[in-house]
């Protein structure tokens, strides 16, 4: 068994040593990037954390925001959420005095399960009235059409 080795030689005679080419594939790389990106697309959506609150249902007319409002969302429970983060009781009208003094054309929508008493809630529009924010708004669900009343 013999082996050939090729080497050539240039004019002026010295060896030449043969040269490999260094590509990287990226297609590999590519294939993992989409693959990443449409599990991330998917999971998304999914990782949205929040109270799940029952609301009802009321035909009402959209409103129109110009600043960020404040949402509290009372679950069945009386809990109240101030976006997001949980308050303890009398901590309410402290957190909203603060905050009409800093914006005094903030809104306040509450977001209230509807098994919540309706005492509870005519309380906390009235604690975010003595507050010195007069507009308030509750969320609800589109409802149907035919009204009952």
């Amino acid at each position: 068994m013999g082996f050939n080795i090729n080497t050539s030689s240039t004019s002026s005679g010295k060896l030449q040593t043969p040269q490999t080419l260094a590509e990287i594939n990226v297609t590999p790389l590519v294939d993992v990037m989409l693959v990443l990106l449409i599990i991330f697309m998917i999971s998304a959506p999914l990782m949205q954390q929040g109270t799940q609150v029952d609301l009802p249902k009321a035909n009402t007319g959209s409103l129109s925001e110009a600043q960020e409002p404040i949402v509290l969302v009372v679950n069945h429970k009386q809990e109240i959420q101030m976006n997001g983060s949980k308050l303890q009781k009398g901590q309410l009208f402290k957190k909203l005095s603060a905050i009409a003094k800093a914006k005094p054309d903030v809104q306040v929508f509450i977001q209230a399960d509807q098994k919540i008493e309706y005492g509870f809630i005519a309380q906390l529009i009235a604690e975010v009235k003595r507050s010195k924010i007069n507009r308030v708004g509750l969320v609800t669900q589109p409802g149907e059409t035919n009204s009952k009343f």
